[in-house]
């Protein structure tokens, strides 16, 4: 399936649904430390774009002819993590993401964004013109835990499909891959690896909240910066060690594993800007689980079409065959 990233970042959805077999042909985005990381990973090409400056002009997008579109709009507008403020104008970034959608019709798109995008006004105006434009929806928040990554990050992915019913895919994502979360101590098993401690710190929002976590639990959610632990830290009553002990934040290649990237994906640039891109990225393992699930269905609809009788198929909604 022809594949167009857009919001790329450097690379995570892309090299998720690679890995699921679709074949990516390019991909977008407008910030030049993600784009270089991306290029040094990817044999397609990425182009540094304004996707706030469309002007109604989609021929770029166009002329891939694709068929699915793919994209995590930028959600420091709805997270938790920033000031929750629609007007501040990223948010328009994802009614940008639906223009696209539905000026080229692909037969399928993938949007991921933060948890709380749902109950946002600019959520609720894309799917609605989605809807209009005949997309059944399946909307879904996904804890990455129990797909194969070592972190607690729910993400919501809204999946749309040309001539489809809503909630379509919906028991295809509700199957969890694993029945208890992915811990950080699994996840280096995993690859053959060890870690030096047993406790991570990940800075916390505010000291109502701990800030270390064992490595037989999940990673709190990466984000985009990494500091050290401070010399005024408090222990908090959750956390599984106390700050004297051996216990260090990850670097920056260790919270790329995090997010499931693989060894050999090359990071190059600052280290502020890594630990920026790093944090925004989708995992890997849960982009390659939502393909798969896409992948699932498509493959499920036109082996039970190929086996019904003329008469039967012509009575079945599209689905965009």
């Amino acid at each position: 399936m022809r594949t167009l990233d857009l919001f790329a970042g450097c690379g995570g959805m892309s090299l998720g649904f690679q890995h699921a077999g679709f074949k990516v042909i390019a991909a977008f985005d407008n910030w030049e430390p993600a784009i270089k990381v991306y290029r040094h990973n990817f044999n397609h090409p990425i182009y540094n774009y304004d996707l706030a400056t469309l002007n109604g002009n989609y021929d770029q997008f166009r002329q891939y002819e694709p068929e699915l579109i793919i994209g995590g709009p930028p959600c420091q507008d709805f997270s938790s993590a920033g000031k929750r403020d629609e007007k501040l104008g990223r948010a328009d970034l994802t009614i940008n993401f639906a223009k696209i959608v539905v000026s080229l019709q692909p037969a399928w798109f993938v949007m991921e964004n933060v948890n709380l995008a749902q109950r946002s006004q600019r959520y609720h105006q894309a799917m609605q013109l989605f809807r209009q434009h005949g997309y059944g929806l399946t909307l879904r928040v996904l804890n990455a835990a129990y797909y194969g990554v070592p972190q607690n990050r729910k993400r919501c992915f809204l999946v749309g499909r040309l001539g489809a019913y809503d909630e379509f895919l919906g028991s295809y994502l509700d199957k969890k891959l694993l029945s208890r979360p992915m811990t950080v101590r699994q996840y280096w098993d995993k690859m053959g690896q060890t870690l030096d401690v047993e406790h991570i710190y990940r800075h916390p929002r505010s000291y109502q909240r701990r800030g270390i976590f064992s490595i037989d639990e999940p990673s709190p959610t990466v984000r985009g910066v990494n500091r050290p632990i401070p010399k005024t830290y408090q222990r908090h009553k959750n956390d599984t060690a106390s700050p004297t002990d051996m216990v260090r934040p990850l670097t920056t290649i260790e919270r790329s594993y995090v997010q499931t990237f693989p060894p050999n994906f090359v990071f190059t640039g600052s280290k502020t800007n890594l630990e920026q891109m790093i944090g925004n990225a989708v995992p890997v393992k849960l982009a390659e689980f939502v393909a798969s699930c896409i992948k699932q269905y498509d493959q499920q609809r036109y082996s039970t079409i190929d086996q019904l009788p003329v008469d039967h198929v012509q009575q079945l909604p599209l689905f965009g065959i």
